[in-house]
């Protein structure tokens, strides 16, 4: 008798009632809204990251912008204040009296102070003298005929140049040392 009703439940669990087939039509809606949706989301979430990528792009950007304008803000600050720091250089060359020692004192301090804050901005003296010629940062006002030093060797600064973080904001004015050549040996002769 259990074989029989065993045998019965197979055979009535083989055919499909009308219900079954809805659940079953709609677990299939189900399973590919499922799908549907799950793709969806993947689909939001490579858009989210792609975005979040493009925001740090943009924010990294603005920010090297930021600095860069902040770079060329302070060199033109730092290019007016080259002349103040020639005319410190004049004064304290002048005055080199007795009755000013003080005041002479007094300057040099306040010089020392004005390009100490000018290094520490990142502003480089150059002072070549000795040095080998280099037309990106000098700048060559009067050439010496002489066999004493090397041919291109700056032999006096008139003017220091200046360079802030790579860039040169002046040349230095040099004069610069050239063997003689043997058609202008000559004519001295």
């Amino acid at each position: 008798m259990l074989d029989k009703e065993f045998n019965i439940d197979r055979d009535e669990s083989s055919e499909e009632t009308p219900e079954a087939k809805a659940v079953a039509a709609d677990s299939a809606t189900a399973d590919a809204e499922i799908a549907r949706l799950s793709g969806d989301l993947q689909d939001l979430k490579q858009t989210l990251l792609r975005r979040q990528a493009d925001f740090d792009n943009y924010r990294k950007r603005i920010d090297k912008e930021r600095a860069e304008d902040s770079k060329r803000y302070t060199a033109r600050f730092v290019e007016a204040l080259i002349p103040i720091i020639d005319g410190f250089e004049h004064a304290l060359a002048v005055h080199r009296e007795p009755a000013y020692e003080n005041y002479r004192k007094g300057f040099e301090l306040i010089y020392k102070q004005f390009l100490d804050n000018l290094a520490k901005l990142g502003v480089e003296r150059i002072d070549p003298t000795g040095q080998r010629f280099d037309p990106h940062l000098h700048q060559a006002v009067d050439r010496v005929e002489t066999d004493e030093a090397e041919d291109g060797t700056v032999l006096q600064v008139y003017q220091p140049g200046y360079v802030f973080h790579g860039r040169v904001l002046r040349p230095a004015m040099v004069r610069v040392a050239v063997h003689a050549t043997p058609a202008s040996k000559q004519t001295v002769n």
